[in-house]
């Protein structure tokens, strides 16, 4: 039987993607900011988009609320989520469409690329050469600087592209792929909490076995994995410490949902973390959503619980909306209902937009169920004048002309 031969994955990362766009949108402003925060503001509570590195030096976060991030950092230059963001996305994604036709969109500023079967195509080179021509026209194309991890697998693809980042890794220039044959070497490196889906409450059940490290676990035997952790979280765990992943790299059609998660640091168990985490993730989608043209009627509310358990909530509306104020309404009332079936910690949170329509289409006032057949705007015209307004301001005099008001 012929071997097949390795696969491979590279992971682009576009580098403080928010961060980038605004610069480029307002280059005598924030494009002259060391120290840049994108998203709410102090005053109104709102919480962090994106940070420049400069600034995360100091501690700032996504998803921290902005007035502790600008007591970390009083120095640093606010200004809101820019627009245009989905248009900037798109012109990335078209480069890497160039050089394979499998991309896979794993958010708003990341994408997975399977080159398989383009090795004649590029005269057999390294798969590392062809990441970094890869990275050069991305960024003289669209000025938007990325990292590109690879390997045999989008989990060391996921772990790589870490070690390229330049601000972590100088040495690296933005490029680190593990060469097939190296899984093994690589994964040794790291604690088991560094792996995607191992969250803080695994990782502490782990260590409750002597478990800390991928070293660990390949020095452990299946049926002492299997004692520890039970059989299929075992075999889980075995693959993953091998660097091993079978997830193939889905081609999707990016204007059929929209959407933004956070897998969290600690599991977050009060729902007021929780409202907080859902209003940054919601900002972020519906400035997609304006940043596309697009409006959508059908916003979904995904939750991971601690134990891994997935639950999601939707709600499609009679007319489509693009306002953050309106987009967070209805992903808070999904949240509600959510936690209403099962109040436990949770591990990731997730919104998502979908059903699209153009604004060029005519929409009337939406109407919110507000209980005891009473109802209440969810979206008005003057959400949406206003979303317009200051959009239409922002891409003509930068990202500080205008900044929003309260969520």
């Amino acid at each position: 039987m012929t071997e097949l031969p390795p696969r491979r994955i590279l992971l682009i990362d576009a580098d403080a993607f928010y961060v980038a766009v605004a610069r480029m949108l307002d280059p005598e402003g924030a494009g002259r900011a060391k120290l840049l925060i994108v998203g709410g503001s102090a005053e109104n509570r709102g919480v962090v988009c994106s940070a420049s590195y400069e600034t995360r030096a100091f501690g700032v976060r996504s998803a921290m609320p902005m007035s502790r991030a600008v007591r970390l950092c009083p120095k640093a230059m606010v200004v809101p989520v820019p627009p245009g963001c989905g248009t900037k996305s798109r012109e990335v994604r078209a480069v890497l469409e160039r050089f394979t036709p499998h991309v896979e969109g794993a958010s708003i500023d990341e994408w997975y690329l399977d080159l398989g079967g383009t090795e004649a195509l590029y005269g057999n080179e390294p798969l590392a050469e062809t990441a970094r021509r890869i990275r050069g026209a991305v960024k003289s194309e669209t000025g938007i600087s990325v990292s590109i991890g690879g390997g045999t697998s989008k989990l060391v693809a996921k772990l790589a592209v870490e070690r390229a980042k330049p601000h972590k890794n100088p040495a690296a220039n933005g490029v680190y792929v593990v060469t097939p044959g190296a899984e093994l070497e690589f994964m040794r490196e790291f604690a088991l909490a560094d792996i995607p889906g191992v969250g803080p409450k695994t990782a502490e059940r782990l260590d409750r076995h002597g478990l800390r490290t991928v070293p660990d676990v390949l020095a452990a035997d299946m049926p002492a994995l299997v004692r520890a952790v039970g059989e299929r979280e075992a075999e889980w765990l075995w693959e993953r410490a091998h660097g091993v992943s079978e997830s193939e790299v889905a081609e999707r059609d990016v204007a059929k949902q929209m959407s933004r998660d956070e897998t969290f640091a600690k599991d977050i168990a009060d729902d007021r973390g929780l409202e907080r985490e859902l209003l940054a993730l919601a900002t972020r989608v519906a400035a997609d959503l304006r940043g596309d043209g697009l409006r959508a009627r059908t916003v979904t509310v995904r939750i991971r619980d601690a134990d891994f358990t997935n639950r999601s909530a939707g709600r499609t509306l009679p007319e489509a909306i693009e306002s953050d104020r309106a987009v967070f309404a209805v992903a808070r009332e999904l949240l509600s209902k959510l936690r209403r079936a099962r109040r436990v910690p949770a591990r990731l949170l997730s919104v998502a937009v979908s059903n699209f329509a153009s604004e060029a289409s005519q929409p009337q006032l939406v109407l919110f169920e507000a209980g005891a057949g009473m109802t209440t705007p969810i979206e008005t015209e003057k959400d949406r004048a206003v979303s317009r307004a200051v959009d239409e301001v922002r891409a003509k005099l930068g990202a500080k002309a205008i900044r929003p008001g309260a969520v």
